[in-house]
């Protein structure tokens, strides 16, 4: 028997064994969650974003006996795990137990749990069938992938374990449950599309900002600003103490301004945050 066959249909997946796996699971994103190490790393997603929660899920539908079994397990799983990730951090977050307004929306997953976790059950027969129900799921994983691993290549290495983690899984999917060829293919043609059509609908950066200058320094009307011979940027004195910034791409330029006989040398970083969104960070570097 393959070690993927012993993991996906080998275990007696008790109510006990289910139990210990939310706790365990609770706990694990409890601590990504609190601990500031893990603030905007693939693990702190654990906490926030559906990926991580489809092993698990996929790990007790396999073991299941049943399609109620199944439901019933996946659906308990979700229902004793999620409250525990907002429970366990009642005592260290100063939002105190209002920390539960966020728990709605993974109520409303746990709900989905039910009827989801019916119909997966029938990913144990190997078949079609399998592909048809893995399919939504490939998808998303290929289009959650290519999102982290476009913010990796814009802030090395941010994201780069959650990008693996989905490709991972995957690979692991079509690998235990697709026994044939062309299943096999099937398996990797829905997340490689979701991926390419998401790189190929994600808009290029195109900000155009104005921004103060720090420590605040004021230029007269004859300073001459010049920054990187890049084609990604352009910036341009606005006035004073401001300038007009149109940049393409996320990086780092440098940029000095000349006046009354002295140059003072800046760094223009543009970002992405946490929530996806472009920032850009000027900073003074001194005189030249």
């Amino acid at each position: 028997m393959r070690l993927t066959d012993r993991i996906f249909g080998g275990i007696k997946m008790s109510w006990g064994k289910v139990i210990a796996l939310a706790v365990g699971c609770a706990l694990l994103t409890t601590v990504f969650l609190l601990f500031p190490v893990f603030k905007g790393t693939s693990f702190e997603r654990m906490g926030v974003y559906l990926e991580a929660w489809f092993l698990p899920a996929v790990l007790i539908m396999a073991n299941t006996d049943s399609p109620k079994d199944s439901a019933l397990k996946v659906f308990v799983f979700f229902l004793i795990s999620q409250p525990l990730i907002y429970l366990f951090q009642v005592p260290f977050t100063e939002l105190g137990w209002s920390i539960f307004r966020y728990y709605g929306y993974w109520f409303l997953w746990t709900l989905a749990t039910l009827p989801l976790a019916y119909f997966g059950w029938h990913i144990r027969r190997r078949d079609w069938r399998s592909v048809l129900i893995f399919a939504p799921v490939l998808a998303f994983l290929g289009y959650t992938a290519a999102d982290c691993a476009l913010t990796c290549s814009r802030e090395f290495p941010r994201l780069l374990i959650a990008a693996l983690f989905c490709i991972a899984q995957i690979l692991l999917y079509v690998c235990a449950f697709f026994p044939k060829g062309l299943q096999k293919l099937a398996g990797i043609t829905f997340p490689a599309t979701a991926a390419v059509v998401f790189l190929l609908l994600t808009p290029s950066l195109d900000l155009t900002v104005s921004r103060q200058l720090p420590e605040g320094h004021v230029y007269s009307s004859e300073a001459v600003l010049k920054s990187d011979d890049s084609e990604a940027v352009n910036i341009q004195l606005a006035g004073e103490k401001t300038v007009y910034i149109h940049v393409s791409e996320y990086g780092t330029y440098g940029f000095t301004v000349e006046d009354n006989g002295k140059t003072d040398r800046y760094q223009l970083e543009v970002y992405q945050r946490e929530d996806g969104y472009p920032e850009i960070a000027i900073t003074y570097l001194g005189e030249k």
